[in-house]
């Protein structure tokens, strides 16, 4: 077949067919005939020629061009398309690097083969714009909630039909006892849409906490509007869930606005949700305050915060253990999940028994160190002291609010605790001279004994081996690995340095060593400052 025999309106009316089909531009489709024909007049003429077709687009008429460039001499590789500058001054005046030659060619003959690979291209083209179109369509989309028709279910993952395109629901997306068959409608949330190699991918989810916000934003006006703001959510899907909201209007009740007129709007979302428990909490700056919310409906006794370690100690009434875990651990294991921090729950009692025990290892410190009898240690330690450092450099007053205390024997205790405490110094020094440690780092301010030793029994001997360690290896710290978050010890944490104070020690070593200037650590200070300034300026 002939382009020239052809009627040349057809090519057209063809593109608009397709484009409207396929709902892309048809632009696109003209301009993958214009390819296929170039490729099969490549065939026809050879495949090193540079052919290139344009289509009318307005009479539909095919024009076959050959084109050839001219390029530097000694780039000349492909004379069926390129040619030197000498070889263009046959045909053209003054020709340049870069200058194409454009000669038309008669049009081609489109065999069956030809005809059948033209097709291919074309197709292959409206796919990727298809493609194109979905994902521009979808990529803004994802967060939000999305309604959908099953089509079918490939190994467990449910094929959604989204209207212009298809989204997928992988097994783990979906809620346990969830089944579906084709034709159901199905409502899900947009989890992720990005490119792969076979074209966007749109990943649905209805396991998501994201899910559960977004079905609160379209139950509750309040919510949508701003007035309350979801500030946590934790599920385990299909069984039971906690949110966290607060109110920004004060004769708004955050709770009572969620779950409706007689639990109606919370309803509607334990409904879709396939008979999901809810527990909505309200929010409080306070940690140990929202804890103690995120654990109802167990009663909470007394709560430890740790900032530092990100860990939470609860103690609850024997009676309210179980309740404060909940089923395999689900209600301590969701209240983990919106507070951010790892909770150790135990009972009156287990706290009673700890207790005990730190008051009698305490007591046995004070008899064993300072040669008391257990009465009166027991008294030292029922006053607040816990350690030799402190019984030695506090005020004297403050040992003689203890009865029996007077002046003398406040002396001879902080006298006893000091030679102890030198003693102790002294064997920790010797020994981590023993171990090679340089005076540089005996000398070094903000160090003790005991420190010395730790490090010298690190491997840290000198004040240039102590400037190159990091922070976190002398203060400890946490890191997080497949979202479980692992202890890092460090040299010095057992000491409670902090890892602010090892960050300033580490900096004084450096400084002391030469290695960083005083002067640019303040000219940083104040760019940062300055950069502060200037946001709050803006704010």
């Amino acid at each position: 077949m002939a382009i020239t025999s052809a009627n040349q309106l057809e090519l057209l009316q063809t593109a608009e067919a397709v484009a409207r089909e396929k709902m892309i531009d048809p632009e696109l489709v003209v301009q993958a005939m214009e390819e296929s024909l170039a490729r099969a007049a490549k065939s026809r003429y050879g495949s090193e020629m540079d052919i290139r077709v344009a289509i009318d687009r307005k009479t539909g008429k095919a024009t076959f061009t050959r084109v050839r460039t001219v390029v530097e001499d000694d780039l000349l590789e492909n004379y069926q398309a390129e040619m030197t500058v000498e070889q263009a001054k046959q045909y053209m005046e003054n020709p340049s690097v870069g200058d194409e030659l454009r000669d038309e060619v008669p049009p081609v003959e489109m065999g069956r083969i030809a005809a059948q690979s033209a097709k291919q291209v074309i197709l292959q083209k409206v796919r990727e714009a298809e493609r194109d179109r979905q994902y521009e369509e979808f990529k803004d989309r994802a967060g939000t909630i999305i309604n959908g028709v099953v089509k079918r279910e490939e190994y467990g993952n449910v094929i959604v039909d989204i209207g212009r395109g298809e989204a997928v629901l992988r097994r783990n997306e979906k809620i346990g006892r969830e089944s579906y068959r084709p034709n159901d409608r199905i409502r899900v949330y947009i989890k992720d849409v990005r490119r792969e190699q076979r074209g966007p991918q749109i990943f649905l989810s209805r396991t998501a906490p994201e899910f559960m916000a977004e079905l609160f934003k379209m139950e509750v006006p309040e919510i949508y509007d701003g007035i309350i703001e979801i500030k946590a959510v934790a599920r385990d899907p299909g069984s039971r869930a906690k949110i966290a909201v607060i109110s920004y209007d004060g004769s708004i009740d955050p709770v009572g606005a969620c779950v409706g007129m007689r639990g109606s709007r919370v309803q509607a979302v334990v409904n879709e949700l396939q008979g999901e428990k809810i527990d909505i909490i309200p929010w409080n700056e306070d940690q140990p305050t929202f804890l103690v919310n995120a654990l109802q409906p167990a009663e909470v006794s007394k709560v430890v915060l740790d900032e530092e370690a990100e860990r939470i100690e609860v103690v609850v009434p024997d009676d309210q253990l179980s309740l404060a875990i909940g089923r395999r651990g689900q209600n301590v294991r969701l209240a983990s999940q919106l507070t951010g921090l790892d909770i150790d729950i135990m009972t009156e009692a287990e706290e009673s028994a700890r207790r005990q025990a730190e008051f009698e290892e305490r007591t046995k410190l004070f008899v064993d160190t300072l040669d008391l009898d257990e009465f009166f240690a027991q008294l030292l330690v029922s006053e607040g002291f816990t350690s030799l450092e402190e019984v030695a450099y506090v005020e004297s007053d403050e040992l003689m609010v203890i009865d029996g205390v007077d002046e003398s024997t406040a002396v001879e205790l902080q006298a006893r605790a000091r030679d102890h405490l030198d003693a102790i110094n002294k064997k920790a020094l010797d020994h981590a001279r023993e171990l090679g440690v340089e005076d540089s780092l005996v000398e070094f301010e903000g160090l003790t004994p005991q420190m010395i030793e730790a490090l010298a029994q690190d491997d840290v001997k000198t004040l240039e081996d102590f400037a190159t360690c990091a922070d976190w290896e002398l203060a400890g710290g946490w890191t997080t690995v497949d979202g479980e978050r692992i202890k890092d010890e460090g040299v010095l944490e057992k000491f409670d340095v902090s890892l602010e104070e090892a960050q300033n020690m580490v900096m004084t070593a450096r400084i002391q060593l030469g290695w960083v200037d005083p002067d640019d650590l303040v000219s940083e200070e104040d760019d940062v400052d300055g950069e502060e300034t200037a946001e709050e300026a803006e704010a």
